[in-house]
C-alpha cells in the first residue's frame, strides 16, 4: 500500500501538474476539443460581454465551460473503450454513443441558453 501524502502542498502541486497532463493531451489528441477551445476563445470573452448582470455572463461563459467538461469526460470514457475492446464490440460501441449523446445535450444546453439570453436583449 503506498504511503498516504503528509504534505497538502505536494499534493496539490501534483494533482494541479495531473490535471494540466490531462488537457495538454485534449489539446494534442482529441480534435473535437480542440474545436471547443478555439470557440471557448471567441464564446466566453463574448459572454462576458453580452451578458447583463453577473448571473448572464456565468450562465454565457459557463454553459460553454460545461461543453468542455463534457467533451473532457467523452473524450476519457472514448479511450478506455479503445483501450479494452480494440474490436468491435456491441456495449463498446454503446458507452462511445453515450459520451457523445452526453456532449449533445451540453452543447443543445448551451445553445439553448445563449438563444434565450440574447433573445431576451430584443
Amino acid at each position: 500500500m503506498p504511503k498516504p501524502d503528509t504534505n497538502p502542498l505536494l499534493h496539490l502541486i501534483q494533482a494541479c501538474s495531473y490535471s494540466w497532463k490531462g488537457l495538454n493531451a485534449a489539446v494534442r489528441y482529441e480534435h473535437a476539443f480542440r474545436q471547443e477551445l478555439l470557440l471557448a476563445a471567441i464564446l466566453i470573452p463574448l459572454g462576458l460581454y453580452l451578458g447583463s448582470g453577473m448571473i448572464e455572463k456565468i450562465l454565457l461563459a459557463g454553459t460553454w465551460i460545461l461543453v468542455m467538461i463534457v467533451e473532457l469526460c467523452n473524450s476519457s470514457i472514448e479511450a478506455v473503450v479503445d483501450l479494452v475492446s480494440p474490436d468491435y464490440a456491441p456495449l463498446a460501441g454503446r458507452a462511445k454513443d453515450l459520451g457523445s449523446a452526453a456532449v449533445f445535450l451540453a452543447l443543445g444546453l448551451s445553445g439553448f441558453t445563449w438563444i434565450m439570453i440574447l433573445a431576451s436583449h430584443i
